[in-house]
């Protein structure tokens, strides 16, 4: 009797391996309260990506200073954007997912379950990873909700994914979007929402792009940060045909003494206000959902700052949310980074099934 050669492994079943996919925010404390903040800061902060100073140097700064006095004043600004139902980055993002999950579900043919998770706070990323593999998921893409790569947030996020699977005896296979800073449909959908904005407000003197801030050293070891920032502000503007005078790059979100990159959002717009620029239009184009960072610091604190300074209008243009089109391209980066993984699907360039 002839003996038949052994099926391979990989084709041993018909049945298309389930995938999880999984959306990564940053985080955001529990209740607009000093204790779920100080929780929040104490392990967003203790993040060694975060602060890159020696941990000998920075825990008595940390545990000394900053923790006992900063909790009360953040959660009394949580408090201004807090929502009956939640914080908003948590609400958008667990938005963001559903409506994600739905879209793929009626597109894809092989099974795909869509969660998101948080790199400080909850759901954290170990326990939705947990989720996803006690589902029958063998296949992970992890989906960063930062558009720029930056070591602070996609890398410290991925750190712990991959970490999470290193403890494991039987791992599952793993994909990351690094960035999609100069997607095409990522660059489409925010000119989009500019217009859309600008349809029904007109038109601003002088749009101003705040991305979140980084420390400059970070950049000069190497972060390509900056340089994603003001690729998607370049990109932008030549969507929305602005000349160079209508449109600028800053950053907000300064912590600390050292210096970071540079123009500051603050600066910025209160050099618009004393210049007599009638009306700024603000857009966080690093945000993918509103969170205290656009609807405190920039709309807020922002908007005192310019019309403090001489301005006469200050819109905030929203980030993107769950508005449709914004998750049709989160469906379009997602089956990108899916390939071969998906029955009748070619594989993505570079991947390997």
């Amino acid at each position: 009797m002839t003996r038949q050669a052994p099926e391979p492994f990989s084709q041993r079943s018909d049945a298309p391996r389930k995938i999880g996919l999984m959306l990564i925010n940053l985080g955001t404390p529990d209740a607009p309260t000093p204790q779920a903040v100080r929780r929040y800061l104490a392990e967003f902060l203790s993040d060694p990506r975060v602060v890159e100073i020696p941990p000998l140097v920075w825990k008595p700064i940390l545990y000394g200073l900053i923790l006992p006095f900063r909790p009360r004043a953040s959660a009394a600004k949580y408090a201004v954007v807090w929502r009956d139902d939640g914080s908003p980055l948590r609400i958008y993002t667990q938005r963001q997912a559903q409506l994600l999950q739905g879209l793929l579900g009626e597109r894809l043919r092989g099974p795909l379950m869509v969660r998101y998770a948080m790199r400080y706070g909850a759901p954290a990323i170990g326990e939705v990873l947990r989720e996803l593999q006690a589902a029958g998921c063998e296949r992970i893409l992890a989906l960063p909700l930062y558009p720029q790569y930056a070591a602070s947030t996609t890398a410290t996020a991925l750190d712990q994914l991959y970490g999470y699977c290193s403890d494991q005896r039987d791992m599952p296979e793993v994909r990351a979007v690094k960035q999609f800073h100069d997607h095409p449909a990522y660059i489409e959908v925010l000119a989009d929402s500019i217009r859309r904005h600008w349809r029904e407000n007109g038109r601003a003197d002088r749009l101003v792009m705040s991305f979140h801030g980084i420390p400059r050293r970070a950049v000069d070891r190497g972060d390509p940060y900056r340089d994603q920032c003001e690729t998607t502000g370049r990109l932008l503007a030549q969507a929305l045909d602005l000349d160079e005078d209508q449109w600028i790059v800053s950053f907000q979100s300064r912590f600390g003494r050292a210096e970071w990159l540079t123009p500051y959002t603050a600066d910025t717009l209160q050099a618009l206000g004393r210049q007599g620029v009638g009306r700024v239009d603000v857009l966080c184009p690093g945000f993918v959902a509103d969170c205290l960072e656009t609807l405190e610091e920039i709309a807020i604190e922002g908007k005192q700052i310019f019309l403090g300074a001489g301005g006469k209008a200050f819109h905030v243009i929203p980030c993107l949310n769950d508005h449709p089109a914004w998750i049709e391209t989160l469906a379009t980066i997602a089956m990108e980074n899916l390939g071969g993984w998906l029955p009748g699907q070619a594989a993505a360039p570079g991947a390997n099934p």
